[in-house]
């Protein structure tokens, strides 16, 4: 059954024989990092591979050499993997390139083309208005001979970049203003990733995106709405290049997120001014900067499922991504305890370092557990003791009790203060008040987390936050809503010590605080990003 409009067509072509089988493809141009949005594309396109055993394509549409490059091309292939996702063929738009320049030939046979002397900006500038026809170039009419011989010389390099372009011969006061005389053809002296130095001329996206469709046999062109207003070029290049049975296009609702940079352009403005640690940036929205973040590839396609494939564009809130990331998380991280701004607790009655085992996770039946050591001096975290608590405070003050996680119940006997700061607390564990002791169903409200002041590891924090805050009145530019707080280091914390002997690249659950990955080391620190902070704000 159907579960959006697009596989709606996809069944009803298949019912009624238009095609046996699909094939689709994902056609990015290799002139940056794929990002969020990209996923959407991502799961639609293979998601109809899947569904419907049929066939996808990964086709990187290389028509632009001046932006393009390998290092584009290889990020975009680990992050289709990384996704779980397996193309069935790996092809380039530049595969094409003397195919569609023979198709371009044959237009200008047909009449249907011609070799266009007007600059890039005086083809603007007679291409009309919404409201008010185009100026039919003074080179429309050439012969065809003339034609074939002037594009011939364009290949051959006869002419420099921009003086001259082929145009398709189809309709100056069409109402759509894609096709009045679009360019299929421009001069362009550039070194190309794929092709090196083969070509000066390339063909316009528009020209060769339908042409690489049709020849890979493509039965469903998906892209998203922009692409609306393209369409009837795309049928008039498909249709008078000649194809049998082509390719139809189909338009969804591209992915925009809220306070989400979702242009590429704008991506490699952040990289380039030095902005960002690279494209990967935990902080970036590119496929890689969520990786190398945390975030499971799991959460990103049950987002883009959840969001949906719609005709209509919308905004989604942020939190919904971050709800499913979390709930992946929730699954499968390990529980572990890490105090980020110690304070020193000592237990005065516990003589003997002991053992205690917690449960890496409990939502995993029979799931693993690890140990942790508990010495007579402990940290706790600072906000977790206050001489003079506020309101519905449940944790550790003079004179109460509080349970250390997995451990003992200390009740308080007294502490120390150094200019007005408290220094350390001195407690005393009840006896038997562990799980399963005489003393542990003593009632206590608070429970906090803790490591051992001996063996415990340094870390170090990084927090990361949106790179862009809300639009306002006085903020709508790019510029002025970067950020400057979406990045906090934080140092000083300790770890348990079992956290030492973890992989990096592993996700844990830190007890009461948030998400983190575990990234590397630095000397005889851990260090740790912030994937997700453990409260959904994501309003179900």
């Amino acid at each position: 059954m159907a579960n959006n409009f697009i596989e709606a067509v996809v069944e009803k072509d298949i019912a009624e024989g238009r095609c046996e089988s699909t094939v689709t493809r994902f056609p990015p141009e290799p002139n940056g990092y794929l990002h969020i949005g990209h996923a959407k594309s991502l799961c639609i396109n293979f998601g109809i591979k899947e569904k419907y055993q049929g066939k996808c394509n990964l086709r990187f549409d290389d028509t632009n050499p001046t932006k393009e490059d390998v290092e584009y091309v290889d990020s975009i292939k680990e992050d289709i993997r990384w996704l779980g996702f397996e193309w069935d063929n790996e092809c380039f738009a530049s595969d094409y390139f003397e195919q569609t320049y023979d198709y371009a030939v044959e237009l200008i046979k047909k009449g249907l083309a011609y070799v266009c002397d007007y600059s890039a900006e005086e083809i603007r500038q007679t291409r009309g208005t919404l409201t008010e026809p185009g100026q039919e170039s003074p080179w429309r009419n050439r012969s065809v001979e003339e034609n074939l011989k002037l594009f011939a010389e364009m290949r051959a390099g006869k002419y420099p970049d921009g003086s001259k372009t082929l145009r398709a011969k189809i309709d100056m006061a069409s109402s759509n203003i894609n096709m009045r005389d679009p360019v299929l053809y421009r001069i362009l002296r550039a070194h190309h990733h794929h092709t090196g130095d083969k070509w000066l001329i390339y063909p316009m996206y528009d020209f060769a995106h339908p042409i690489g469709d049709a020849i890979e046999g493509v039965t469903h062109s998906i892209c998203t709405l922009e692409f609306e207003d393209h369409r009837p070029l795309y049928d008039w290049v498909t249709e008078n290049c000649g194809f049998v049975n082509p390719p139809h296009q189909y338009e969804f609702a591209r992915l925009n997120i809220k306070n989400t940079i979702m242009s590429k352009r704008y991506l490699k403005k952040l990289v380039d001014n030095g902005l960002v640690d690279g494209w990967d940036d935990p902080r970036m929205p590119t496929l890689s900067g969520m990786r190398r973040r945390g975030y499971p590839a799991e959460a990103i396609k049950n987002f883009c499922a959840a969001v949906g494939v719609a005709k209509a564009n919308s905004e989604v809130d942020g939190a919904l991504l971050e709800h499913y990331v979390r709930d992946c998380l929730n699954r499968t991280a390990d529980r572990v305890m890490v105090v980020e701004d110690p304070l020193k607790v000592i237990i005065s009655n516990l003589e003997n370092e002991e053992i205690v085992t917690l449960v890496n996770n409990p939502n995993e039946e029979n799931s693993a557990t690890h140990e942790a050591p508990l010495g007579k001096e402990i940290y706790i975290e600072r906000s977790d003791f206050a001489v003079n608590p506020p309101p519905k405070y449940h944790r550790l003050v003079p004179g109460g009790m509080v349970r250390l996680k997995g451990a003992y119940i200390l009740k308080y006997i007294s502490h120390e203060t150094v200019d007005g700061k408290v220094v350390s607390v001195t407690c005393e564990a009840i006896p038997d008040s562990k799980q399963g002791g005489v003393n542990a169903n003593i009632k206590v409200k608070g429970v906090i987390h803790w490591v051992d002041a001996e063996k415990c590891v340094p870390v170090k924090l990084m927090k990361y936050s949106g790179l862009l805050t809300d639009e306002t009145e006085d903020k709508k530019d790019f510029d002025d809503r970067i950020n400057p707080c979406s990045l906090e280091v934080v140092e000083g914390g300790f770890a348990e010590p079992y956290l030492a002997e973890c992989p990096s690249g592993s996700a844990f659950q830190f007890i009461r605080a948030a998400y983190y990955k575990l990234a590397g080391k630095e000397g005889d620190k851990l260090v740790f990003y912030r994937i997700v902070e453990l409260k959904d704000s994501f309003n179900k």
